[in-house]
This record gives C-alpha cells, sequence and structure tokens, in this order.
C-alpha cells in the first residue's frame, strides 16, 4: 500500500527529486504492497477449518534518511511515521487444485501515515507536514495453493490482487492508498530439518496499473522475505530480513527512464506457534534497512497472531 506523496514524485522517501529531478522510484517512494510480512513459516498456510483463519498483524515502521541513485544521504530532513493494523482472513479448504489445497483470503489494513519534512531551498528551508489516519487499500487473495511434498517441506503459490480502496489525493502530501490496481502473485517456500533447522522464504512480484489522477505508472516490484532459525520447543528463534528491488522504470510525465529504488533490511525474528494449547500463532521481528537507494532508510517493527477456528 503506497503511503506517501512529495512535491515532486515521491517520498517515505523519495525525495531525491527534489534535489535530481530524474531520480524516480515507485510513485509512493516506498514499497506499493507490504514488505516485511513473511519470516518463518513463509511456505505454509493455514490448515483447511469450517471457521477459517483470522489474523491480526501490527507494524511500526519509522524512517528519518532519504538517499540518492547511488545510496548517499540527500539534504532532506524527514521524519516518516507509519502505524498499521491489518485484519486477515483465510479460508483454506480439502478442495484439491494441481495436487494443492486450494484456499481464498483477503486484508484489510488500517493506517495512521504522518510525514514531516524540511526541504532546502534558496529562501532557506521550508517545512512540510502531512497526517492521514484511516482504511487503506484491501488486498484480495482469490487464489490460495498449498503444497506439501514431503515430510517438512512446504509450498504454496498466492496470487494478490490489490484493490485502491484507500484514501488518496493527488494534492495531499501523504496517502494511505495508491489510487490503481496491483497484481501481486507469490510463491512461499518452508524447509525444517529433523534437527529443528528451518529456512524459509517467500517471493513476490508486483504488477501495477496507471494512476489516472497523475498519469502515473510505476515500475514493477521485486520483493523477497526470509528466515533462518532454530526451533526450540513451541518457538523458533532466528534471523530474517527482505530484499527490495524496482525491476523496471517507471512511466509518467516528464519522467525519464532508469534510477530504480531498492532496499534491504536485517534483523532478528522470533516465532511461537504450539498446536493444540488453544493460544494463537506468533510472529515478531525487529528489521534494520540499509544499502537504500532512492527511497527512504528506516526500521520496522513487526507483530503478527493467527487463529483458527
Amino acid at each position: 500500500m503506497s503511503i506517501t506523496r512529495t512535491l515532486a514524485t515521491a517520498t517515505a522517501g523519495l525525495v531525491a527529486g527534489l534535489t535530481m529531478p530524474t531520480a524516480h522510484a515507485v510513485e509512493g517512494g516506498a514499497p506499493i504492497t507490504p514488505i516485511g510480512v513473511y519470516d518463518f513459516g513463509a511456505g505454509m498456510l493455514p490448515p483447511p477449518s469450517e471457521g477459517g483463519t483470522v489474523g491480526l498483524r501490527m507494524s511500526v515502521t519509522r524512517a528519518t534518511q532519504l538517499r540518492d541513485d547511488r545510496g548517499q544521504r540527500v539534504p532532506v530532513s524527514p521524519q516518516l511515521a507509519v502505524d498499521s493494523v491489518s485484519v486477515a482472513y483465510i479460508r483454506m479448504t480439502n478442495t484439491t487444485l494441481a495436487g494443492a489445497r486450494f484456499g481464498y483470503g483477503a486484508v484489510l489494513p488500517v493506517l495512521d501515515a504522518s510525514l514531516d519534512i524540511e526541504v532546502p531551498t534558496p529562501a532557506g528551508p521550508q517545512g512540510l507536514s502531512g497526517r492521514k489516519r484511516t482504511v487503506g487499500d484491501v488486498f484480495l487473495m482469490p487464489l490460495l495453493l498449498q503444497w506439501a511434498p514431503a515430510p517438512g517441506v512446504f509450498s504454496n503459490f498466492q496470487l494478490g490482487v490489490q484493490a485502491p480502496t484507500g484514501a488518496y489525493d493527488k494534492d495531499r502530501l501523504i496517502n494511505t492508498g495508491a489510487n490503481h490496481w496491483t497484481l501481486a502473485p507469490s510463491v512461499g517456500f518452508t524447509a525444517i530439518t529433523a534437527s529443528g533447522f528451518e529456512l524459509s522464504t517467500n517471493v513476490q512480484l508486483s504488477m501495477h496499473s496507471r494512476n489516472r489522477d497523475t498519469d502515473y505508472r510505476s515500475g514493477v516490484e521485486y520483493q523477497q522475505e526470509f528466515a533462518l532459525g532454530q526451533h526450540v520447543g513451541p518457538w523458533t528463534l532466528g534471523l530474517g530480513g527482505y530484499l527490495y528491488q524496482q525491476v523496471s522504470d517507471d512511466r509518467g510525465p516528464g519522467l525519464t527512464t532508469g534510477n530504480r529504488s531498492r532496499v534491504r533490511a536485517l534483523g532478528p525474528a522470533l516465532a511461537y506457534f504450539a498446536p493444540g494449547s488453544g493460544l494463537p500463532a506468533l510472529w515478531l521481528h525487529l528489521y534494520k534497512e540499509f544499502d537504500a537507494r532512492n527511497r527512504s532508510q528506516g526500521a520496522q517493527l513487526v507483530l503478527r497472531s493467527a487463529w483458527v477456528f
């Protein structure tokens, strides 16, 4: 979900366009679909159940740096804060398709996003502020497929569609909606050895339609999330992170090609899963971003939980 827009073309990070007019990234400057969602168990979807699975995701993101296309800090001082709570529903069934269990689902996010930014001008620093607290873009999952080809090995395919339901105004500094459709297929994989060591990853491509209000079409985004850890009883402890890379250029009025955005992140990850205990499954991670290009660089804290009914 895109959360910001600056005077030039982007934000949440990409105010590089204010000082370098040819530097651009996805409209809004941050990944348009959420990143930092998956860690342990990325290849595992919920089991089939009569009532389905309800999930809750709480995320806190902070950024105070902007990076240009060389990774250098630009002379703009942002204070970006994004707090979100997302409610997810997934219904897995016993119906099989291509040898996999079939399911579907949806995610409804609510965001509280604010941006305070100081831009250097010939007349001195100019301060800009914006805040929006409302529902973001709904993420639909009409097709979920789960495979378990071998003991301790799980894989899935998810077809995601992000709908432009969030609040948007092209003249507003900050938005909770992207104002365009996004098609986001992804594949997840988890392998757990007999000794309890886990490797999990999820890879997603996000392809966007044109924003009719700005005549802007963001480039294709590649997102890979991962986690490595050791199971100790119901707990899994280890390291997680993500790789984000824009793999095609944006298109819009006055834009030149190139100068795509990217960022990496690493940090500790923790999970709790005790089937039969009556307690929800829990995931917690804290990631620090680095190696950013044409976007913001900050930190993210995420807590997820899930209940099967």
